[in-house]
């Protein structure tokens, strides 16, 4: 079951680390090569994010938010995905995050009349993969080395080692454990 979500404030000091933080990631992410990882993950540290060892973050990634990313050891995220992190985004040892793949961490209250933001965090569990041009919506846990298929859409957790596709995801197969 996905986790609640909770009304979201976006604070002034949170607004000044957002453009501080585009203004670090135009001059000195974007445009890194291909193999500078490590300097990549010490970029994204200096602004908040709990880095593990030997993490592996593409250039063409898209962060909103460095303060509410963990990555474990070896987690992985490609070229083109997005981490949309208005709550905390964590990501287990050995987790991948693919090309193009969408992590919401938001949405809003579209009962409200005010149309309030709403969030609630995202956990990609040890050995989890999230593949290309998927999207796990707010609250959801991708158990551990759970696979959300091509283009498949996380509405609710995702049991361990099941493999999960379509809109709405569903299982599919299951993954051998390691």
């Amino acid at each position: 079951m996905p986790q609640p979500l909770h009304t979201v404030h976006i604070s002034p000091r949170n607004r000044l680390g957002r453009i501080l933080w585009g203004l670090v990631n135009a001059l000195c992410f974007r445009y890194t090569p291909r193999t500078a990882h490590a300097w990549r993950a010490w970029v994204l540290a200096r602004f908040g994010a709990q880095m593990g060892r030997r993490c592996h973050v593409y250039a063409g990634a898209r962060i909103w938010a460095p303060w509410n990313l963990t990555c474990e050891d070896d987690a992985a995220i490609a070229d083109g995905a997005e981490i949309y992190n208005l709550a905390p985004v964590h990501l287990g040892v050995h987790s991948v995050v693919s090309q193009g793949a969408f992590l919401c961490t938001a949405t809003h209250d579209m009962h409200d009349p005010a149309f309030p933001l709403q969030a609630a965090s995202i956990r990609v569990e040890r050995r989890g993969w999230v593949a290309a041009r998927a999207v796990v919506m707010p609250g959801v846990t991708v158990g551990e080395g759970a696979v959300l298929g091509l283009a498949a859409l996380a509405t609710h957790d995702l049991p361990p080692w099941g493999v999960y596709a379509g809109v709405p995801a569903r299982p599919v197969g299951v993954r051998r454990s390691h």
